[in-house]
């Protein structure tokens, strides 16, 4: 497997950036949406440290993913209006800010809310902010709404891709779930 982007498709490292990220997106959310009915106990504290650490390895994943889109080429865009150029690059930037946003937002809830991170149970990550229960609900209501406007921008994206697939009958979508030919 190819691992650099040619000018005809992604690369073997950014599709599984993309989709791989995209299963821990969705896990970490269902997650999220689960936990938060639960009854308080060991195992809603379970699912929160979990989640919270999920949440970390996406932190990570998202610097390493914007790392090697600076560094790795991208596949020549297919030939489309102007607005719908802008609108892709709207999306493009809309879903690596809200990307960093839910880790960030969640990180500054639980340190707002005092309690402590610990990534997999391996190591303890910093407080970011002192306890601060004014602070804790602001953080918190910014994480819940990023979440749904996160789902929103997820979805435009999808019908974007399907939208190329089906109507426009190009190689948007099929860049991103095949591998790479071996002459590219």
């Amino acid at each position: 497997m190819k691992l650099q982007s040619t000018p005809a498709t992604w690369g073997g490292l950014a599709r599984a950036l993309h989709w791989g990220m995209f299963l821990l997106y969705f896990a970490i959310i269902v997650i999220g949406y689960y936990m938060s009915d639960l009854p308080l106990g060991a195992a809603k504290m379970k699912i929160y440290a979990l989640h919270k650490s999920v949440g970390m390895l996406l932190l990570g994943l998202v610097l390493a993913r914007l790392f090697w889109r600076i560094i790795d080429q991208r596949p020549v865009s297919e030939p489309k209006p102007v607005w719908q150029q802008r609108a892709a690059s709207v999306a493009v930037l809309l879903l690596y800010g809200l990307m960093f946003a839910m880790p960030i937002t969640g990180w500054l809830y639980n340190s707002a809310a005092g309690f402590p991170l610990r990534w997999f149970n391996l190591f303890s990550l910093p407080s970011l902010i002192g306890p601060d229960s004014s602070m804790k609900y602001f953080v918190k209501e910014l994480h819940e709404t990023g979440v749904v406007i996160f789902l929103l921008v997820i979805g435009v994206h999808v019908l974007g891709a399907l939208k190329h697939h089906v109507i426009d009958r190009d190689q948007t979508l099929m860049r991103m779930l095949r591998a790479p030919s071996r002459k590219s």
